[in-house]
Formats: structure tokens, sequence, C-alpha cells
């Protein structure tokens, strides 16, 4: 199914293994994107988060694509998060949907807070050009021995970490192609959403080599 042309949004289902997801595409003004940015959202919460929206403007201020993935369990209208391996399976699927909606395009993958653990897990298998992290949820607020760095640690693409400086989910450390931004404020990232949309412009525009 076509998703529009340029300029327009729109929303469109995909088959996954695990009932359909919703993605909704934002294009920008050029019929040919630099790269299609692919975000998810939180484990609770939904696409329209703040953090969501401030690096779906930058991105397409910067000449890139972006497609918002409602991944299966939120578009049945469940709250509660489904397994990680479901959540890979299904964004896997969106993945191979997006690349034939947008055949020879570069993808970056990205999220806040889970979704941005589904980016960093499956990066090497989605073939990811980049990924950006909005929040990502290092440890369990509280227990930081139950960390997930090696979800992080194992993307061999460029990566940003935009963070809160008071997240209870912790903050990841700057690593060789990881860059983590911090900005004032929590896991919500609404504090600072200029700083969020500031952080992704500047990131697009130094990404080497750089999407199309």
């Amino acid at each position: 199914m076509s998703a529009g042309g340029p300029g327009s949004d729109s929303a469109v289902e995909v088959g996954t293994p695990h009932g359909p997801a919703r993605i909704h595409v934002r294009r920008g003004d050029r019929e040919d994107p630099r790269a299609v940015l692919l975000l998810g959202h939180g484990a609770g919460g939904g696409v329209q988060a703040p953090d969501l929206g401030a690096a779906t403007a930058a991105a397409l201020a910067a000449g890139l694509h972006v497609a918002l993935v409602e991944q299966p369990y939120r578009v049945a209208g469940r709250r509660a998060p489904a397994p990680a391996a479901q959540l890979d399976t299904a964004w896997l699927a969106v993945v191979a949907w997006a690349r034939g909606e947008f055949p020879g395009t570069p993808l970056l993958f990205g999220g806040r807070s889970s979704g941005a653990r589904v980016a960093c897990r499956n990066a090497a298998e989605g073939k990811a050009a980049a990924v950006l992290c909005l929040a990502f949820p290092v440890h369990p607020p509280g227990k930081p021995e139950k960390h997930r760095l090696a979800e992080l640690d194992g993307v061999e693409v460029p990566v940003l970490v935009v963070q809160g400086e008071r997240d209870p989910f912790g903050r990841p450390e700057p690593a060789p192609g990881r860059e983590v931004v911090l900005l004032r404020g929590d896991h919500g990232l609404k504090a600072d959403l200029p700083g969020v949309a500031a952080a992704v412009t500047r990131w697009l525009e130094e990404l080497s080599p750089a999407p199309r």
C-alpha cells in the first residue's frame, strides 16, 4: 500500500506475525529523501510522545522522511508491552515494508525508551545506517545491576543517545561511535524539547557518510 506523495502524512497498516503494526508516515518536501527514520514508541506510551514529535520535526527539516511505528499490541488496544521477541519480529516486518516502500533509501532506526531498545537490538539484522535513542532505559529505576547496556554496546553504526540528566532509568556513557547528549529533565525529555530537536538536527548534519 502506498504511503502517499511528498509533503503528505498518512497511516498504513503492515502485517506482522503478531498482528498489524500501524505506520504513521511523515513525508518531507523532498521526493527523494536523504534517508527514512523509523521511530518506535515507549512501552506504555504511543507515537504522540513529545520527544518523538521533536525528533520527527528535526528529521523532516533535515530532508528525511519519518515513519512512526505503532507496535501490534498498541494497535490492538493493549497498554502492557509485548515480549521483546515479539517486538523485534514486528519491527523487522516494518523494516521489510520500508525497504519496499522506499527502495534504495538508507534507513535509520530509532525510538524512545523501549523503542530505543528495539532499534538497537535489530540494527544489525535490519541493516540500519544509524540509530537514534531517546531516553534509552539503561536499567529499571533503582536497579542499576540489571542493566541493558549490551543492547546499546552491540550497535556497530553511529548512535545518538539523548538522555535526561535526572533520568531514573540511568544514562549511558559516550563510546566510540556513540554520542550522548544530556538535557535537563527526566525520562520523558519534556523539559527541553528544543534541546531534543537541536541534538537530532546536529547529529543528522554530522552523520558520515551522510545519507543521501
